[in-house]
């Protein structure tokens, strides 16, 4: 089993910056990628990747948030974060972190998920 510990929401201005955080921990054999998705409220709305980190170090990013926000990982603290910068209201949202890992009691790879970190962009 994985373990996602999710950090760094907050409640902050249009403009402003937040660095959020997810540490992987557990009987972990390998980790292929992580990722933040997350899912802005109201009915319907359904979770959006919002960018991917492979353990080869290549990321992808969702059209709206390029040029904003950055993904980075620290392969052996089995880390992933996610700095984004210029937050605007339609970035509130509660993000997820992902991994897709191979663990000693499952050897397939799985997507693992964590409880999710509160973003709120307001003024």
């Amino acid at each position: 089993q994985v373990q996602l510990v999710e950090s760094g929401g907050d409640m902050v201005q249009p403009g402003e910056s937040l660095r959020l955080s997810c540490a992987a921990s557990g009987s972990i054999l390998s980790i292929y990628s992580m990722a933040w998705y997350r899912q802005a409220p109201g009915p319907g709305k359904q979770r959006a990747l919002v960018a991917v980190i492979t353990s080869g170090g290549t990321t992808t990013y969702a059209d709206s948030v390029k040029g904003r926000f950055t993904i980075s990982g620290d392969n052996a603290k089995n880390t992933v974060y996610l700095q984004m910068n210029s937050l605007k209201p339609e970035d509130t949202a509660v993000y997820y972190c992902n991994a897709l890992a191979r663990t000693a009691a499952r050897t397939i790879p799985y997507n693992y998920w964590g409880q999710g970190t509160q973003v709120t962009v307001s003024s």
